[in-house]
């Protein structure tokens, strides 16, 4: 450690997030738009996850929060009415926060683009990188 990570680096451990995001990102973002209220800063994380120019502790922290919110089984599970997200809230909270000097506006700005572009009465299985509204 440097000192800057909140937990070892694992590139293994990094590696299997990193898939598991990969995988499930978008399908959860597009089954939950407009019903959690964090799917912005969850796109900003993602966002600033997969920017090259991030260091890789801090790939590895948001990759982490991310994967914990894509994965079906968490502490609190998802399906249960106003409190299945709140630790998954939490855990992205923590970790934006943590690293919060590397999440820029150019990651909020496409988090916003993206939600603009998708819009209300989007339908949300038609969102998702390369995809429109």
């Amino acid at each position: 450690m440097t000192g800057t990570e909140i937990v070892p680096y694992d590139p293994d451990q990094y590696r299997r997030n990193r898939q598991r995001v990969k995988r499930g990102f978008w399908p959860k973002i597009r089954r939950n738009l407009g019903k959690v209220p964090f799917v912005e800063d969850a796109l900003a994380a993602y966002y600033c996850a997969v920017d090259r120019s991030t260091p890789t502790y801090v790939k590895a922290t948001l990759m982490t929060a991310l994967a914990y919110f894509v994965v079906p089984t968490d502490l609190l599970p998802d399906v249960i009415a106003a409190f299945g997200y709140t630790d998954d809230a939490t855990v992205l909270a923590l970790a934006v926060n943590a690293v919060a000097p590397h999440v820029k506006d150019r990651h909020r700005e496409s988090a916003r683009d993206f939600l603009q572009d998708a819009g209300a009465e989007a339908n949300p299985k038609e969102i998702g990188p390369g995809k429109t509204a």
